[in-house]
């Protein structure tokens, strides 16, 4: 019985749709009619602009951490990484915004943080590292995720190997347009690096 409250307190907590909250506050608008029409980070930083961005990607990573968070507050078996994968699927098909929401990347990596919190750390430095060089936020995204795998397989956990190689594989999925829009080159660049 616990463990069905946590899998759907999870789920919710990841539907939450911090860009649709956000938006609506901050701006009067409702994100999912502008810009790519993704409920996600990216779309909030164009759409929104930088404070209301960092709004929505704080929430979108808070949700993920709080979920993995879960079985130590209920003290409950149950791994922290799956309680993470829960809010993960949540947060891209979210219940409270008609089950179309963002595209994994933030809130997986507040999984991660709650879980491994130096692998979190050194994901920002490489996200931003390959953002300065590609100058593509779909593109980095992706090649982090490639680099969580990396890094997983030094350590001797086969669960975060595991649940970072589903998430990627997810995160990539997700970004399917937008590899196409960067193979024709129309995909959008940040403009302020």
């Amino acid at each position: 019985m616990l463990i069905a409250l946590l899998i759907i307190l999870a789920y919710l907590l990841g539907s939450i749709p911090s860009g649709l909250i956000v938006g609506k506050l901050a701006k009067g608008i409702d994100i999912r009619e502008h810009g790519s029409g993704n409920l996600g980070a990216t779309n909030a930083f164009r759409t929104l602009g930088v404070k209301a961005g960092s709004v929505v990607i704080a929430g979108d990573i808070l949700k993920g951490t709080l979920a993995a968070a879960l079985p130590y507050l209920m003290h409950i078996d149950f791994h922290p990484l799956l309680a993470g994968v829960i809010a993960v699927i949540g947060h891209v098909f979210p219940l409270f915004a008609k089950f179309k929401g963002g595209k994994a990347v933030a809130t997986s990596g507040g999984v991660l943080l709650f879980y491994a919190p130096l692998l979190f750390v050194t994901m920002l430095a490489v996200f931003f590292i390959f953002l300065f060089i590609t100058k593509y936020v779909s593109l980095s995204s992706m090649l982090t995720g490639v680099y969580t795998i990396i890094y997983s397989l030094f350590e001797q956990d086969t669960y975060l190997l595991i649940v970072v190689t589903l998430l990627t594989a997810f995160v990539v999925y997700r970004h399917r347009t937008n590899i196409k829009r960067i193979i024709n080159k129309t995909e959008p660049k940040v403009k302020w690096l």
